[in-house]
């Protein structure tokens, strides 16, 4: 497919692109090409797309690739990939419900209502390499630095599991109909963690309770919350008596740490207590 044929697609699938969805159709070949070479595939690499849409980056994906997986919850854009692409598996339903099958690497151009819970879902898979198209504030958000504006749960979790990078800027121009944003596309490649994560369930907990109230001192949201365990003095637990957004990652992570073992130890001394006397 080139990007050219996009308006005639348009008329021939009756497809009305839905704001209210994110719907903006690529129209550029050059950025659709860029980003499947970035994505580096194999002709053995399963390969999902999310959101395939008219099909500009499917093609190409298709043409390098013999294992391609796209999920499409609209029932015209679906018909119109399973007439096209016949040798694509095609999964009808919402990306963010369905379960993702195994895959390799992810190339998506996301629809931006999805943005978020699809790359909190994304980093939940074992996957070599993911290319996205994201609106280019989201992808500030998730490469954002310490004590940024942009600087959010997003970028943690990101940090966490992954190193991310912007590789390109593209224009509002470039879509079909033209959004109010332009937009970036983001290379994401896992990695093991650069800190200590005692319990992942911990870490991840205290970075979603203390980002959804990142104005407050960390101490009054995680204890209305009950994560600290009752009695426990503010000086056993480091950076209490400041803000989520001057963290870095490293330190999230040796508060996490701390409650953890806190935890652990109170639950020894429960055990110990209601043990039997030898």
């Amino acid at each position: 497919m080139k990007g050219k044929d996009t308006g005639r697609l348009i008329a021939e699938t009756g497809v009305k692109p839905k704001k209210s969805k994110g719907q903006n159709f690529l129209t550029d070949d050059r950025v659709a090409e860029r980003q499947v070479d970035c994505a580096g595939i194999s002709e053995s690499d399963r390969v999902l797309e999310v959101g395939p849409g008219l099909g500009i980056l499917t093609s190409r994906l298709s043409s390098r690739s013999g294992d391609v997986t796209c999920i499409e919850l609209d029932a015209s854009l679906a018909d119109h990939v399973a007439a096209t692409f016949p040798s694509v598996r095609l999964i009808r339903g919402d990306a963010v419900k369905v379960p993702f099958p195994r895959f390799d690497v992810f190339v998506s151009n996301l629809p931006y209502s999805v943005s978020t819970p699809i790359i909190f879902k994304l980093l939940e898979h074992d996957f070599r390499k993911a290319i996205v198209m994201v609106q280019k504030e989201f992808a500030e958000r998730m490469v954002a630095e310490t004590g940024s504006r942009d600087y959010s749960r997003l970028t943690v979790n990101l940090f966490y599991k992954a190193d991310c990078r912007i590789l390109e800027t593209v224009p509002a121009s470039r879509f079909k109909p033209k959004p109010k944003v332009d937009s970036a596309i983001v290379e994401i490649v896992p990695r093991p963690a650069p800190f200590e994560v005692l319990d992942e369930k911990t870490f991840l907990k205290v970075t979603e309770i203390t980002f959804n109230h990142r104005r407050k001192k960390i101490s009054t949201s995680l204890r209305a919350a009950g994560m600290i365990p009752p009695g426990v003095a503010e000086g056993d637990i480091p950076f209490l008596n400041e803000r989520i957004e001057t963290l870095t990652p490293h330190e999230i992570a040796a508060l996490a740490n701390s409650i953890f073992r806190l935890w652990h130890v109170e639950d020894s001394i429960v055990a110990d207590e209601e043990a039997p006397p030898q």
